[in-house]
């Protein structure tokens, strides 16, 4: 028997638009940049079609072209320009570039992906408080791209954009909190990972109110997104009440058939359980949340890994003291060489159990979401008889059944 729900209190909209400046981002995702070789111009163009923001991980992208090991600064900036070149040719969505304030060539790639317009620019492992002469030269006004510094904390995000307020006049357009359920390198010491972790929705909810200063002083909306541990619908919708307006996720993009990983890693991942995700001593001197594997405990054991180093791809790197070399690594996972190699994963990576179109990842996450939103709503309709376990969305939503994957 259908329940009568008062029609005027009902908002059909699933989901509302992140929105960044002058761009609209019709779902409020933006895919996480997933270095080495893992999120490409494959991935990146497939979630941008699926109407949210999809982006190619900077890091040391230069290894997939075959003369990196002699040229490796053009080779990076040339990887990085065909990746941006190849997407925009498969996509008229949202684009965006991951790079990281701790690679050498951070204002090299920058302005790379400056010259080529990219939608969005995400700035992590680091405070990015240097401009390029890209961006001075011109004026924020006059450049395309908006920018979106990566952070850990509340405190993080003041010091970024008290900085840009004072040398430029001008804020970064969003901010993403990263929480320490993350996966790849996190920006929380080892012992602040254990059983005591601050929670996502207490990082947003401060970040939250951080920013709001900036969004008076400079008159404009500046939306924060949620990001780290964040994997189905259910949690999007949740740490979307606690202030964020949109949330990055990455580990539930790997198991697609878009994302430019090799089939073996991406069946790490499905294999994985929850006890095989754990945090690893990164050699630049940070935790790492990645999935157990040979490789990881041969280093967890103290086996190094000897190489040759082209040159020092990370500022914080001692190439002559690190067991073995990280960017190797995990180029070596995403080809697919898992013995020489290992795959970086967010906390819930394990609840992958298939590989599926990008298309239908985003579906599951738009109907999980709604099925928390009006479960809610519904909960608070009806009461404490109320179980969402028992219920048919199709008899108390209508437009449930004319959702489709488009």
């Amino acid at each position: 028997m259908a329940i009568a729900l008062p029609s005027a209190n009902l908002k059909y909209r699933i989901m509302n638009p992140l929105r960044i400046g002058n761009i609209e981002v019709k779902l409020p995702i933006i895919q996480g940049g997933m270095g080495v070789a893992i999120s490409l111009s494959g991935l990146a163009s497939a979630v941008a079609n699926a109407g949210g923001i999809g982006v190619i991980s900077a890091v040391a992208i230069g290894m997939t072209e075959p003369d990196y090991m002699k040229n490796y600064r053009e080779a990076n900036k040339r990887g990085l320009r065909k990746e941006i070149q190849k997407a925009r040719k498969l996509t008229d969505g949202v684009l965006g570039v991951n790079i990281m304030v701790a690679v050498t060539d951070y204002e090299e790639l920058l302005t790379v992906a400056l010259e080529e317009e990219i939608d969005v620019v995400i700035m992590g492992a680091g405070l990015p408080l240097k401009m390029p002469q890209y961006v001075t030269d011109r004026g924020f006004d006059k450049v395309h791209t908006k920018f979106i510094p990566k952070v850990s904390s509340a405190k993080a995000a003041k010091v970024i954009f008290s900085y840009w307020a004072k040398t430029f006049n001008h804020v970064p357009d969003a901010v993403v909190v990263e929480g320490p359920m993350a996966g790849g390198h996190l920006g929380f010491k080892k012992e602040d990972l254990g059983s005591e972790m601050v929670p996502l929705s207490q990082l947003v909810e401060e970040t939250v109110r951080e920013i709001s200063y900036f969004e008076k002083e400079f008159k404009k909306e500046i939306p924060v997104i949620a990001g780290g541990g964040i994997y189905t619908g259910e949690d999007m919708y949740k740490i979307m009440q606690h202030g964020a307006k949109g949330v990055k996720m990455g580990s539930r993009f790997v198991t697609t058939k878009e994302c430019d990983a090799s089939i073996k890693f991406k069946e790490m991942y499905i294999k994985a359980s929850e006890e095989d995700i754990v945090i690893i001593d990164s050699p630049v001197g940070l935790p790492g949340r990645a999935i157990r594997n040979n490789f990881v405990d041969q280093i967890n054991l103290g086996n190094t890994k000897p190489f040759k180093c082209p040159w020092k791809c990370l500022k914080s790197c001692d190439f002559r003291k690190v067991p073995y070399c990280i960017a190797q690594a995990l180029f070596n996972a995403a080809s697919g060489n898992l013995e020489e190699g290992f795959a970086f994963a967010g906390s819930k990576a394990f609840m992958a159990r298939k590989i599926q179109p990008v298309k239908e990842v985003v579906f599951e996450i738009k109907i999980d979401y709604y099925k928390t939103k009006y479960a809610e709503y519904l909960k608070n309709f009806i009461g404490s008889r109320f179980d969402i376990e028992t219920l048919d969305l199709s008899q108390v939503i209508p437009v449930f059944p004319q959702i489709k994957l488009a």
